[in-house]
């Protein structure tokens, strides 16, 4: 279902149809790792493109441009769309990659060089952050504040390495209006924050962060007639007072979700909140006589809003790159006829390394691009940039078509 939602991809297509089925084979089941069928969905959708420039003999980054949302629409499911965001991404994209002097660069380098060839992609995404069921949405969040001033934070979301306890500190630091070394977080445990929610679809600070923000609220209520007596007092003092007047200062908080959902029965409805938009322009060389290929250099530009870490957030985007880029160009499993594996461990199963990362990597944040409905305007960013790794596959492909038409 995911994937038939997200099928569109980039692109306002006006007669569009998708169905899914599950088949079963003689492999062993598998799960979603980062993305839930949109890279594989918007993968396709690509090729479309592709095939089509080639058809067409245009450039494939002015098909993309031409078929590209370009403002508030509907999607295929009736959902309203706001992509002026993702104009923005793709001309900025353009403009700090300087893609169209680069162009004659690589067709220059590919007329002067037969065994090497290099090519050049750039790739559009749009993923939607939500769920699309009701109840997947719901958040909640434990805060106690002690005697000494420090203050002990318990949410649903689980660390894996996205940096959700980061920015929940940062949430619980600005409601509080004190410093991260009074802050502490205990690890997610059902003990202290019952029925929690599957930490994923970039979801994690989104809805914790809102119930953290409730329950420091809560408490920020309390504290507010003590505040207002003493408001040159410090924050121990105010504790201190609180504990002395018999103020509760632990609270829980809740968020109820955004309450979208699919009508699955007409095939329409609110599935995601909103939209993440990147852009990504990658340039490979390849070696012809060994199929070898070599990242030169990929520039990012995304949408994520009004960042709570950029910095935690860059890191994201290049790790999704890379996953992606693995995803795309190097990973493949293999079977036998009878559906043993035979790709097990390193020595068969190839993943990104250091070498594989590009030689020049740049990630730009969309600038003045607010977005209401989320925890202080940000946006979801765990698996978005993922797919941008695919500018990687095409680079590849437009350099293979080089040498073909050569």
């Amino acid at each position: 279902r995911s994937s038939d939602l997200t099928m569109d991809h980039a692109y306002k297509i006006p007669n569009f149809r998708a169905h899914g089925w599950a088949c079963k084979t003689n492999m062993p089941s598998n799960v979603a790792f980062r993305g839930f069928g949109y890279p594989q969905a918007g993968l396709i959708t690509e090729t479309w493109i592709d095939a089509v420039a080639t058809k067409s003999g245009l450039p494939p980054e002015k098909i993309r441009a031409i078929n590209m949302y370009s403002g508030i629409d509907q999607t295929h499911y009736k959902q309203e769309i706001d992509a002026r965001n993702l104009v923005k991404c793709w001309d900025e994209c353009l403009q700090k990659s300087d893609y169209h002097s680069r162009r004659e660069a690589t067709e220059k380098f590919n007329k002067d060089n037969f065994w090497k060839k290099r090519g050049l992609a750039i790739v559009p995404m749009k993923v939607p952050i939500g769920s699309l069921l009701k109840f997947f949405g719901q958040a909640a969040a434990l805060v106690h504040v002690y005697l000494d001033g420090s203050v002990l934070v318990t949410h649903g979301g689980v660390e894996m390495g996205q940096g959700v306890h980061t920015k929940i500190m940062q949430v619980a630091s600005r409601e509080l209006q004190i410093p991260l070394s009074k802050l502490h977080l205990c690890e997610t445990s059902t003990t202290t924050v019952p029925n929690t929610i599957r930490s994923g679809g970039s979801c994690g600070t989104d809805v914790n962060g809102m119930a953290v923000q409730n329950a420091c609220q809560t408490l920020m209520q309390r504290l507010e007639p003590i505040m207002g007596k003493n408001p040159n007092g410090s924050w121990e003092e105010w504790v201190k007072k609180a504990f002395e007047e018999c103020i509760s200062l632990s609270a829980t908080g809740f968020f109820r979700g955004y309450g979208n959902e699919m009508d699955w029965e007409k095939k329409q409805g609110h599935m995601s909140e909103y939209f993440v938009y990147g852009v990504a322009c990658s340039e490979v060389e390849i070696d012809c006589l060994t199929g070898d290929h070599k990242n030169l250099r990929t520039d990012i530009v995304m949408d994520i809003g009004c960042s709570i870490n950029p910095g935690v957030d860059i890191g994201q985007i290049e790790g999704a790159f890379m996953q992606g880029l693995g995803l795309f160009t190097m990973e493949e499993l293999k079977f036998s006829p009878s559906g043993v594996l035979y790709t097990r461990g390193p020595g068969q199963y190839k993943i990104p390394s250091i070498c594989d990362v590009p030689e020049q990597f740049r990630v730009f944040l969309l600038m003045s691009s607010p977005n209401p409905p989320a925890i202080y305007s940000s946006k979801g960013i765990g698996e978005p940039a993922l797919f941008l790794g695919s500018s990687v596959y095409f680079a590849i492909k437009d350099a293979v078509d080089r040498k073909s038409t050569r």
